[in-house]
């Protein structure tokens, strides 16, 4: 395919520019320099890792700021027990009245008052009542 190009009238070119100073170059170092914490004038030379040490000793004193700070934690805690607390102070008593609830219906206690004499039903039970008389 390239047997069939066109002549060219220009040779490649590149778009190189020759800089003395270069801003990009200026404005990294600059960036550097602040995220080291040095000031613009110091130009100490590069030690390989310390940037990332920097970085490290800097996320550790946030961690130890944060957690000389938080008192959060333990406040919810104890908010957290007190809604427990409340919630079990208020349903445990109901829980209480439905389980007896159920027991009592289903085991039902027919107490002799409760009858009704006027109406006769052939299939209740008959209570036997023991003959405590002597005759003399």
């Amino acid at each position: 395919m390239g047997l069939f190009s066109p002549p060219k009238k220009h040779a490649n070119k590149f778009n190189y520019i020759p800089r003395f100073y270069d801003p990009e170059k200026d404005r990294r170092e600059q960036r550097r320099r602040e995220l080291r914490g040095q000031s613009a004038d110091d130009d100490t030379p590069y030690a390989p890792g310390k940037y990332i040490r920097t970085v490290r000793e800097a996320r550790a004193e946030r961690k130890a700021q944060q957690k000389a700070n938080s008192g959060t934690p333990r406040a919810l805690m104890v908010f957290g027990v007190a809604i427990i607390i409340i919630i079990a102070y208020m349903l445990v008593p109901r829980i209480v009245n439905i389980i007896t609830m159920a027991n009592s219906k289903s085991n039902p206690v027919v107490e002799q008052a409760e009858l009704d004499n006027s109406t006769f039903n052939p299939y209740t039970p008959i209570t036997i009542v023991p003959n405590d008389y002597q005759e003399q």
